[in-house]
C-alpha cells in the first residue's frame, strides 16, 4: 500500500486508495455508455458489433491506464462520440468509403497524432492557450455535458418547431432522471463524500424495484472476437490514395486534436492541475497516452478515441491522481467478461451524474472578467458553442476565430501569440473544408 501511495503521490494530492478507488468506479459508470453506443453507430457503417464492443474496451483500458501510470491524471480515454459519428455516417455512408478504408485514415491520423506529440507540438498548442480562454473551455465543457445529460434522461427532446423543448413527464423513466437528480443534489449540497457516485447507485436501485431497469439475465459472458475488426485498417493503407481521404484524414486529425486538447485543459481546470501560469504539467505524458490509444483502437477496430468529459464525475468525488485512471482501465477489462451487469446503469441513471458534473464545471464562468468584452466575446462563443453545436473542437473553433478580432479592436494586438494566430488561421480552413 505504501508503495502505491509513493508511486501516485496520494499524501501529496490529499487523496486515499479508497477515494481514488470510488472515483474510478464512478467516471467508469458514468462513460460505460460507450461501451454499448460505440458498437450501435459503427454497426451503421456495416463493422461487426461485438468486435467493436471488444475492440472498445480494449483500447479504452489501454489508453486509461497509460494515463494514470504514465502522466498521473484522473483522466479516462476511450472511443470518442461524434468523432464514431463522423466515421460512420459522414465517411463511410455518406461518401460511401468502405470502413475498411476509412480505418486505415484512422491509423494514418494516430501516426501523425503521435509524431505531433513526440515533437512537442500539441503540447505547446495548449500552453499556448491564455488562461481565460481555458476557463471558457472548461464552462463549456460544463454545459455541453449537462446538456448531454439532460437529454439522455429524457428532460430535453428534440423539436421540430423549437429545436429543442422540455421533454414528457409522462415517460416513466424521465422520473427516473428526475428522482436522481434530486438526490443527487441534496447529497451534494450536503457534501457528503461521493455524493455523485452514491446517486447514481440509489436511482439503479430505484430502477430495478421499480422495472424501469430490466434486471440482467445473466452475470458473465465471453468477449466476443476482435477477428471480424483486427488489423483491416493496416491491410488496406494503400487505399488513401485520393484528396477525398486526405482530407477525411485531415478531418479525423484536427477533431480529434481539439477535442482532446480542450477536454485536457477543461478537466485539469476543474481538478485544479494547471500552475501559476495557466499550464498543465506533464500534458506531453497525457497526449502520448491519448495518441497511443487511437493507434491501438485503429488497429483492433473502433473509431479514434480521446479523453472523456465524464472524467469530470469522477474527479468531481475526489479522483486526484492517476490511481483513478488505473481503477477505470481495470474496471473496462473486466467489463468484458461482465457486459450483462452494465446494463444496470442506464443513460438515466448517469444523466443525473453529468448534470451535476456541469454545474460544478461552471464555476469556471466566475474567472473570465465580463467587463473585457474583447475576452467575453470568443469567451461567450466557446461556452455555447459547445452545446449548441454538440461538439467541442466547434465551439472551440468559434472563440478562437474571433478572438484575434476583438483583441486587435481593443488595441490589444501585441498580447497575441503566434499559435492563436495560427490556430485562428486553421479553424477557418477547417471552417472552410467541412462546408465544402
Amino acid at each position: 500500500m505504501e508503495s502505491i501511495n509513493k508511486f501516485f503521490g496520494l499524501k501529496t494530492a490529499g487523496s486515499t486508495i479508497q477515494r481514488e478507488f470510488i472515483a474510478g468506479l464512478t467516471t467508469f459508470f458514468a462513460m460505460a455508455y460507450i461501451l454499448f453506443v460505440n458498437p450501435e453507430v459503427l454497426g451503421a457503417a456495416h463493422m461487426n458489433t461485438g468486435a467493436v464492443f471488444t475492440a472498445t474496451a480494449i483500447s479504452a483500458a489501454f489508453g486509461t491506464i497509460v494515463m494514470g501510470l504514465l502522466a498521473n491524471y484522473p483522466i479516462a480515454i476511450a472511443p470518442g462520440l461524434g468523432m464514431n459519428a463522423f466515421f460512420a455516417y459522414s465517411v463511410v455512408l455518406g461518401m460511401k468509403i468502405p470502413w475498411q478504408t476509412a480505418m486505415a485514415g484512422v491509423f494514418i491520423a494516430a501516426v501523425i497524432f503521435l509524431i505531433l506529440t513526440f515533437f512537442h507540438i500539441r503540447e505547446i498548442v495548449i500552453n499556448a492557450i491564455p488562461r481565460e480562454m481555458k476557463l471558457a473551455i472548461a464552462a463549456g465543457i460544463g454545459l455541453f455535458i449537462a446538456f448531454i445529460g439532460l437529454h439522455q434522461g429524457g428532460l430535453i427532446v428534440s423539436d421540430s418547431s423549437t429545436v429543442v423543448a422540455l421533454g414528457s413527464l409522462s415517460t416513466p423513466t424521465t422520473w427516473l432522471t428526475i428522482f436522481g437528480l434530486i438526490v443527487s443534489f441534496i447529497l451534494i449540497v450536503k457534501r457528503i463524500p461521493a455524493a455523485i457516485f452514491i446517486g447514481m447507485v440509489l436511482t439503479s436501485l430505484v430502477g430495478l424495484v421499480t422495472g424501469l431497469i430490466k434486471a440482467p439475465s445473466s452475470i458473465i459472458s465471453l468477449a466476443p472476437s476482435l477477428k471480424p475488426t483486427f488489423g483491416q485498417g493496416l491491410s488496406h493503407l494503400g487505399e488513401i490514395n485520393s484528396m477525398q481521404l486526405v482530407i477525411v484524414v485531415l478531418t479525423f486529425l484536427l477533431v480529434a486534436f481539439f477535442d482532446t486538447a480542450g477536454t485536457l485543459v477543461g478537466l485539469a481546470e476543474q481538478a485544479g492541475f494547471l500552475n501559476e501560469k495557466g499550464e498543465m504539467p506533464r500534458v506531453g505524458r497525457a497526449l502520448f497516452a491519448d495518441s497511443s490509444s487511437v493507434l491501438l483502437g485503429s488497429i483492433l477496430g473502433t473509431s479514434p478515441t480521446s479523453t472523456f468529459i465524464e472524467s469530470s464525475a469522477g474527479i468531481a468525488v475526489g479522483g486526484r491522481t492517476g490511481l483513478t485512471s488505473v481503477f477505470v482501465g481495470f474496471f473496462f477489462l473486466l467489463s468484458m467478461l461482465f457486459s450483462p451487469l452494465l446494463g444496470v446503469f442506464t443513460s438515466q441513471v448517469t444523466a443525473p451524474a453529468l448534470i451535476v458534473v456541469g454545474v460544478l464545471m461552471a464555476a469556471n464562468l466566475g474567472g473570465i472578467d465580463w467587463n473585457k468584452l474583447e475576452i467575453a466575446i470568443p469567451a461567450f462563443l466557446i461556452v455555447i458553442g459547445m452545446p449548441l453545436t454538440y461538439s467541442i473542437s466547434d465551439g472551440i473553433a468559434l472563440g478562437f476565430v474571433i478572438y484575434p478580432i476583438t483583441m486587435l479592436s481593443a488595441k490589444r494586438g501585441k498580447e497575441i501569440n503566434v499559435v492563436m494566430w495560427i490556430l485562428a488561421l486553421v479553424f477557418l480552413v477547417f471552417f472552410y473544408v467541412l462546408n465544402n
